[in-house]
């Protein structure tokens, strides 16, 4: 039987506990999209997830991917959008699960590697705050350029907005970054 959990996370790690709560529960992941989560009934416990974002397109980390399955570890299906197709960044972040009969399940095992995988993300998430501030912010500078367009409060209204969800984006970052110092820091106690 199929449950659906309809849930938004910001916060990979809190992602990746819950969903190994629910494997706790019997409830193993099955198929995910964006907020929207589908689970199959299991054996309590039977999965470890954990979840990263690919260096790359997984048509170009198909050699990545083999070796997590080497390891034992499968790929959770992505869902895809109502049109049939899966959004650029759910195709980079990947959740991986498996058997915890095998074992601890961890997917990066040193600091560095740790520190890169947080590295894309901080990008990520700055790239995105980037793009959504210039967009917004080019919609209020056209205001000023042509106060009598018919479109003054459509681009105020989506300039506002790209720069509201630009500075989200950056509120996002900063945790990871703070992740990122910590993880220098304790690089540096280690050497």
């Amino acid at each position: 039987m199929s449950h659906v959990v309809r849930k938004y996370f910001v916060d990979f790690e809190k992602e990746e506990a819950w969903l190994n709560e629910m494997s706790a529960k019997g409830l193993a992941l099955a198929e995910y999209s964006w907020a929207r989560y589908v689970f199959e009934e299991s054996a309590k416990g039977e999965y470890i997830y954990r979840i990263e974002l690919l260096e790359k397109d997984p048509k170009d980390a198909a050699g990545y991917l083999q070796f997590m399955e080497e390891t034992g570890a499968e790929r959770v299906p992505a869902g895809t959008t109502p049109k049939g197709k899966r959004a650029f960044i759910n195709q980079r972040w990947v959740i991986f699960r498996r058997k915890a009969a095998e074992g601890p399940f961890q997917i990066y095992s040193d600091v560095d590697s740790k520190i890169n995988h947080y590295q894309r993300i901080y990008r990520l998430w700055l790239a995105l705050a980037f793009l959504e501030l210039i967009v917004g912010f080019l919609n209020i500078i056209l205001i000023v350029l042509m106060p009598s367009s018919n479109l003054y409060k459509i681009n105020l209204i989506v300039g506002i907005s790209l720069v509201i969800l630009g500075l989200f984006f950056v509120w996002l970052s900063l945790p990871i970054l703070r992740k990122i110092a910590r993880l220098r820091q304790e690089k540096l106690i280690r050497e």
